[in-house]
């Protein structure tokens, strides 16, 4: 099966999945917070923040080893692969004995950060713990479902994981309506866990007959592979500027503003989020046939799939902007209510951040192919960038001073020092290439934007229902779609290429 269709039969099941995933979760949040209360939802999500510190630890093996083999898989020797994957549950465990000791001394702090919270600490400990045990169980038993995704085959675990998470949800659902029990919640994320693990783990079996899972390593394999040892350390650096940029946003808040205001912040979150991981999960299989395509090491076509990447992430994530500066706000009072409204410089700056981690995926994906983590100074420059500005304009800018602090040092590191990075070390050509198109694509989404913003005056929301809501929502996706496309397809070449590899594979498949 060729890359593409690797790619899109994994697009399928992700967009199945997430489609009932996305509408399930806006309406089991409106239910969370009614009946668990905003400190409750506010308190998940700043636990999560503190265990994707301890995440850390993770030093980016999974990315080294994901990289590793893909030209393995390539050229199908198993006993490298083998080799790898043992590699990487050794490491992993002795990592996930490290998490699992460093959350257990944090856990016994509890009593001193969270010493404001209403809600008891015996809800604290059960919630962290179980979220802490979900962490841990990845680390020692499904270490292995790296090979599934370098393999192309991210669909077993979309179909596997997002299967179970929606049964979890519905009854969770059905728990706290008629209960509202937070225990009850919680103890549902607990078998979430388990059984999610147990599964996962015999879809790799079955797939894969000859990998030896339970093979020990020994210090020998580490030895043997000194290469690994270096992108892990390379890694590092740059899952440090992940987390800061991502994982310190609900932590400032939980700090110098409110645990409430954790929650509200989440609800913004998780609706861009969500639509963020949407897309990347019906491209999740592009990673792994990029790497493919960077081994066979033909620079034309790298360079025209480089380009119809990037085109093809601008036209998604500006008609995602375009809907989402109109339609959020309505959304949020008919999802939540006007409470959870937050200002418009807050939203402004949450697309902007949203619509930059899109068109970096390309770039992202190129880079980690190539192998290209020397740059270890990069993550570390945007972490404190990220941080220290969020910190201080936060003080003048509540919430929006902290998304502030994102942009500029996304602005500086990944939209200036990345595409110059792989422009040099990985096309080995000159950046201003890179510029002249990624120019003609920001142009391509600015006057359309622009036009949009005009004419969306004439739209008016009749009714603040959930009809109403979608009756606006589609006239303005419309506008969306009449304006943009015709801008990106006439300005941009890799636009026009994708669109008609696109079509001519929807008519093979009739």
């Amino acid at each position: 099966m060729s890359r593409v269709n690797h790619a899109i039969k994994n697009m399928k099941f992700s967009m199945f999945f997430y489609l009932i995933f996305l509408v399930l979760q806006f309406v089991s949040r409106k239910l969370f917070l009614d009946n668990l209360g905003d400190e409750f939802m506010g308190l998940s999500s700043t636990l999560r923040s503190f265990l994707s510190f301890l995440n850390l630890a993770e030093l980016g093996i999974g990315a080294a080893v994901g990289f590793s083999l893909y030209k393995p898989i390539f050229n199908k020797e198993y006993e490298r692969i083998n080799e790898l994957i043992s590699l990487f549950g050794h490491l992993y465990k002795k990592i996930g004995s490290f998490i699992l000791m460093a959350g257990l001394i944090l856990s016994a702090f509890f009593p001193v950060i969270f010493d404001d919270l209403n809600a008891s600490l015996s809800i604290v400990y059960y919630t962290y713990y179980t979220f802490l045990l979900g962490m841990c169980l990845n680390f020692f038993f499904n270490y292995h479902i790296l090979l599934l995704q370098a393999d192309q085959k991210d669909y077993v675990i979309t179909s596997s994981s997002q299967s179970i998470n929606l049964l979890k949800i519905i009854v969770q659902c059905v728990i706290v309506y008629y209960f509202e029990s937070i225990y009850g919640w919680i103890t549902l994320e607990l078998l979430y866990y388990i059984i999610n693990s147990y599964i996962l783990r015999k879809k790799v079996k079955e797939f894969y007959p000859w990998l030896h899972i339970n093979q020990k390593t020994t210090n020998s394999i580490l030895k043997s592979n000194p290469e690994i040892i270096k992108k892990v350390k390379q890694i590092s650096f740059h899952k440090l500027g992940a987390f800061v940029t991502g994982g310190t946003d609900k932590i400032l808040i939980f700090s110098f503003i409110s645990i409430e205001s954790v929650a509200f912040f989440a609800n913004y979150e998780m609706l861009f989020s969500r639509l963020l991981q949407f897309v990347n999960t019906a491209f999740a299989g592009t990673a792994a046939g990029i790497g493919n395509l960077v081994a066979e090491n033909n620079k034309d076509n790298i360079n025209k799939v480089f380009w119809e990447m990037m085109s093809l992430r601008f036209y998604i994530g500006g008609i995602a902007i375009i809907v989402l500066y109109f339609v959020t706000e309505p959304f949020i009072i008919v999802w939540l209510g006007e409470k959870y409204i937050l200002n418009n410089y807050v939203l402004s700056l949450f697309l902007t951040n949203m619509f930059i981690m899109q068109i970096r995926i390309p770039v992202d994906h190129f880079k980690d192919a190539y192998g290209l983590y020397q740059d270890v100074w990069a993550p570390v420059i945007q972490s404190l960038i990220n941080l220290g500005s969020s910190i201080i304009l936060l003080q003048y800018f509540d919430l929006a001073g902290i998304l502030m602090g994102t942009t500029i040092a996304f602005s500086i590191v990944i939209l200036m020092w990345r595409p110059y990075f792989l422009y040099k070390h990985g096309f080995k050509v000159t950046v201003w290439r890179y510029w002249k198109g990624f120019f003609i694509l920001i142009l391509s989404f600015v006057v359309p934007f622009y036009l949009c913003f005009l004419l969306q005056k004439h739209i008016t929301l009749t009714n603040n229902n959930l009809w109403g809501l979608i009756v606006y929502a589609l006239k303005i996706t419309s506008l969306a779609f009449a304006i943009y496309t015709p801008f990106i397809y006439a300005l941009n070449s890799g636009f026009r290429h994708v669109t008609k590899r696109l079509l001519s594979l929807i008519k093979m498949k009739k």
